[in-house]
């Protein structure tokens, strides 16, 4: 997923992807303490789309004046 895709997803589309990718990481990090994970880059790929997702809501709530 781009940052231009994640620019055009509303506020609560943000936060819905934000919850989703959360419990996948969570499912990811008991599966690597647990078993081999078969890709251990997708836990990395996760995180990072985590953040840029949370980036987005703190630029926009900046911009915002909140």
């Amino acid at each position: 997923m781009t940052m231009a895709e994640i620019r055009e997803m509303t506020d609560v589309e943000l936060r819905q992807k934000i919850a989703e990718f959360d419990r996948e990481r969570s499912g990811l990090r008991f599966k690597a303490a647990t078993e081999v994970v078969a890709n251990p880059m997708d836990m990395r790929s996760a995180r990072r789309l985590v953040a840029r997702l949370h980036t987005v809501l703190a630029e926009r709530a900046t911009k915002a004046g909140r």
